[in-house]
């Protein structure tokens, strides 16, 4: 609850008041969130699963691709178990010090899923265009050392992101309308004109994001460059199928991170905010995992050996 103390108002706990009012709104919204939350941890989980155990998905685009499974499975599981527990108990607070936690989480996995996607256009372009060296490029350690650098890089964006949020005095109310204390929401409570810090942040990290995303366009450019000079249609598909899931994910995690501070910053209605935080904190996790086992022929067939063969060891057993 709020203290007056000198003048300053003290902020002990948020209320998040993301959730319409209406009860058949909110017991929709419980439901809805619970489905989408355990399609994405199956479809991750299912993909943590075959990198790790089939043999013939072992080459350093599955060990990021399972890293970038991790993150998702952490990054849903921030959010959405807290905001169905607080719907469902009609409890919304949370303390000062889980809102904390809950924006350096989101912020690191965020920081950290980016620059994984960095090195895994990387990846690819090192094994579309320098094919004969790629062993040597992309060996273990090599993988190791990137994906440790990308897991630093996303706690170092989180670190930086709470110091500029939560290094000034909240004046506002206490309700954060959101499902989840995320940092437009936050600055709205803050006191006027001392939220300078995290705006300069925030621009910072827009501008050197738009900066990799360049060096991101630059890569598939000379991706495609090399596929197109591919004599046979085969090979060219070939090439396209692990290509197109990486790209699609980059623009599947870049447009809606985008949309909802660009939404956010218009001041739009909380209706609204709570769509746009659906799109850029639930969606990517639940169709990272679709848009890389529909569109990978590797992992289509990794998938159809894992279901295909305990369906004809269960027809085999059931047979005698």
């Amino acid at each position: 609850m709020p203290q007056k103390i000198t003048n300053i108002t003290m902020i002990m706990e948020f209320l998040l008041m993301g959730f319409p009012d209406d009860w058949m709104l909110q017991r929709l919204y419980v439901v809805l969130f619970f489905f989408i939350y355990l399609t994405a941890l199956m479809g991750n989980f299912l993909i943590v699963t075959l990198t790790t155990t089939d043999r013939h998905l072992q080459a350093p685009m599955y060990f990021f691709l399972r890293n970038l499974s991790l993150i998702d499975i952490c990054y849903i599981s921030v959010t959405v178990p807290k905001s169905i527990l607080n719907c469902l108990t009609h409890s919304y607070s949370i303390s000062f010090l889980g809102c904390v936690a809950q924006v350096f989480l989101v912020m690191f996995l965020a920081g950290t899923e980016y620059a994984l996607l960095i090195v895994m256009s990387y990846d690819r372009f090192a094994a579309i265009c320098q094919p004969l060296h790629y062993e040597t490029i992309m060996n273990r350690g090599a993988c190791v050392q990137m994906a440790s650098a990308s897991w630093l890089s996303g706690c170092i964006y989180g670190c930086i992101h709470v110091a500029g949020t939560f290094s000034v005095n909240f004046c506002g109310p206490n309700l954060v309308h959101q499902f989840f204390c995320d940092i437009p929401s936050l600055l709205t409570l803050t006191c006027s004109g001392k939220h300078i810090l995290e705006h300069t942040i925030i621009i910072a990290s827009c501008c050197f994001s738009f900066a990799c995303f360049i060096l991101i366009i630059v890569s598939y450019v000379n991706i495609f460059s090399a596929v197109l000079k591919i004599s046979t249609n085969q090979g060219r598909l070939k090439t396209f199928s692990t290509s197109m899931p990486h790209l699609t994910v980059v623009t599947l995690f870049l447009s809606s991170g985008i949309i909802a501070y660009i939404v956010s910053a218009l001041r739009s209605p909380s209706s609204m905010n709570l769509f746009i935080s659906v799109l850029y904190s639930l969606v990517p996790p639940t169709l990272n995992p679709v848009i890389y086992s529909l569109r990978n022929r590797d992992m289509k067939v990794a998938l159809g050996k894992m279901f295909g063969g305990k369906w004809a060891l269960r027809f085999k057993c059931l047979k005698y």
